[in-house]
């Protein structure tokens, strides 16, 4: 398995498990099932509502001599209603206890958004704060301190533009060790990537498959330019895209409950695509968001899609 190197050396597996949108009842086995596969890297996040579930897995392949606990890496993430300085280790402290850890090996702020506390959703604008009163500088001085408390090993952000990673990292004591952002073929955030590389910041792709309408195939698993590809291999759409991934340097987290996807996603970290292949894959670019951050809009709100990328695409 390739890893990622993140600053102090720590070695991240380049291809994890996410687990958003897979539903209570369903990823705990998936989370089992992958760690019998030989899956080491899990991605989490409170909002996601099925950590409790996750740890009860964690906690069963330790307990049966499966995997040990330094053979894992667990992600999680601080949702948006806990921004605030005093809230962030309480919020903290509760995916701890969720995922039955006593240490995460990485923790991300999930989005430069930030809401009132107990809002999970917010439904008008008087839910939602401006990053003006609440920077998140405020917030990251509270991660920091994590990593001082041995709570967490190493901090960072997610769906943030390089214009708002700029603003942090000048403030910051500790520097941000990643940003977890959409990336796909028609996503590649080329110009963010390379600013992340400046910064010594890695950067893990969600919805590395394109992120599928409810019930419906993930829309680049079609595109021509990757079927031809795939066929060229004998291997699945879904293989040469995360193939791609992990070839430009980044990290993958593709979600799946079914044993043969998950054991076809683990394998796609031996397929080695040529340079006129990943030529022609660098040509699909369209700038589409297929999580384009729209469901923070709110009529008088403080955030638009325009404010959340900065105008990135």
């Amino acid at each position: 398995m390739p890893s990622i190197s993140l600053q102090g050396g720590a070695q991240m597996p380049a291809l994890g498990l996410g687990t958003w949108k897979s539903s209570p009842g369903d990823v705990g086995a998936a989370v089992s099932t992958a760690l019998q596969l030989g899956y080491r890297h899990i991605d989490c996040a409170a909002i996601y509502g099925n950590e409790a579930e996750i740890g009860a897995a964690l906690a069963k392949a330790q307990r049966e001599g499966q995997v040990r606990r330094e053979e894992l890496w667990i992600t999680s993430k601080l949702w948006n209603d806990c921004h605030s300085p005093e809230q962030v280790r309480p919020a903290l402290e509760k995916t701890l206890r969720d995922l039955q850890l006593d240490q995460l090996d990485l923790y991300l702020i999930h989005w430069p958004v930030v809401h009132r506390h107990g809002v999970l959703m917010p439904s008008n604008a008087a839910d939602q704060i401006p990053l003006e009163q609440l920077p998140l500088d405020a917030t990251w001085s509270a991660m920091e301190a994590l990593v001082d408390a041995g709570l967490v090993r190493q901090i960072g952000v997610s769906n943030c533009s390089a214009t708002k990673l700029a603003a942090l990292l000048s403030h910051c004591r500790m520097a941000p060790a990643m940003n977890q952002v959409e990336r796909h073929p028609w996503l590649q955030q080329n110009a963010l990537l390379t600013f992340c590389r400046q910064q010594g910041i890695a950067l893990t792709a969600y919805s590395p498959l394109g992120s599928p309408a409810a019930g419906g195939p993930a829309p680049l698993l079609g595109e021509p330019v990757i079927t031809a590809i795939a066929q060229a291999h004998g291997t699945s759409p879904a293989q040469v895209l995360l193939a791609w991934g992990l070839a430009t340097g980044t990290a993958v987290i593709p979600k799946s409950v079914h044993r043969e996807r998950l054991a076809a996603n683990l394998a796609a970290a031996q397929l080695r695509l040529n340079p006129a292949e990943l030529e022609q894959i660098a040509a699909l670019d369209r700038h589409h968001r297929f999580v384009d951050g729209s469901f923070w809009e709110l009529p008088g709100g403080p955030y638009s899609r325009g404010t959340l990328w900065d105008d990135a695409g």
